[in-house]
């Protein structure tokens, strides 16, 4: 199979890339725009302990929170109601310091584990992606292992026989670029055309996330705050890394 392999520099789509740039050993970085990786970096720059859990909705989610200690992180809508944190990074604060949670998400939370026994996993998002590109060309430099860039995409509702249920997601795309567009190995020619993209609209990323579809659906949904925070560029200096099961933090 014709791959990205020549190339120190990658990006992939969701949990097929994942989970091949882990048997390759990639340094990866995970990043799902609205929301999970945006929530995971600001949870973890206020020092939650977040262990990421794919959602199946057989209560396996429930189990896997008591096996490791932690809260199983609700819906949006129930955790509003009792004043928790959820998949909507501005639920999370200060307060929140060293409390465990399971975050579960259909996207980035799976490619998270389905990656899990990579050598290196990170997490990128817009919020933090100077700072993850920075942190990845250290690794890289140390390891000369290659950087692939996981864009997790979204999912289409109502798939028929034989589609695919990946839905490439503009926000996922465009975070990816911003990474990449700040690492120093040689860009694939697919990595290349998506750090392009982002640096040729880096001075309008916020409405283009406002606008697109997944913002659009959050907004309508109410949650259009989660929006506009996602959309910061280079907030905070914190880079999460996977060790154990859950994610730590690394200040660049």
């Amino acid at each position: 199979m014709f791959d990205q392999s020549p190339y120190p520099c990658r990006i992939e789509w969701g949990a097929r890339g994942a989970r091949e740039a882990a048997e390759r050993g990639d340094i990866i970085i995970v990043v799902d725009i609205l929301s999970f990786s945006s929530t995971v970096v600001t949870a973890i720059h206020h020092g939650a302990i977040i262990y990421p859990y794919p959602f199946y909705k057989d209560g396996k989610e429930l189990e896997y929170a008591m096996k490791v200690g932690a809260e199983l992180i609700l819906g949006r809508a129930e955790s509003i109601k009792c004043g928790s944190p959820t998949l909507s990074p501005i639920t999370f604060n200060h307060t929140h310091r060293n409390n465990k949670y399971v975050l579960c998400s259909l996207n980035g939370a799976l490619c998270s584990w389905v990656a899990g026994k990579a050598s290196v996993l990170l997490i990128g998002s817009l919020l933090n992606s100077s700072a993850v590109a920075s942190y990845a060309n250290q690794l890289q430099d140390n390891t000369g292992s290659a950087i692939t860039i996981i864009a997790c995409g979204e999912r289409w509702d109502n798939v028929t026989d034989g589609e695919n249920s990946l839905r490439p997601a503009i926000e996922d795309y465009l975070g990816a670029g911003a990474i990449l567009s700040n690492v120093k190995g040689e860009l694939s020619p697919e990595a290349e055309l998506c750090a392009n993209a982002f640096k040729s609209v880096e001075h309008r990323i916020q409405d283009l996330l406002w606008e697109c579809g997944s913002g659009r659906e959050l907004r309508q949904k109410g949650y259009e705050q989660d929006v506009i925070h996602a959309s910061r560029l280079d907030l905070y200096p914190t880079v999460p890394i996977l060790s154990s099961a859950h994610f730590v933090s690394v200040e660049v």
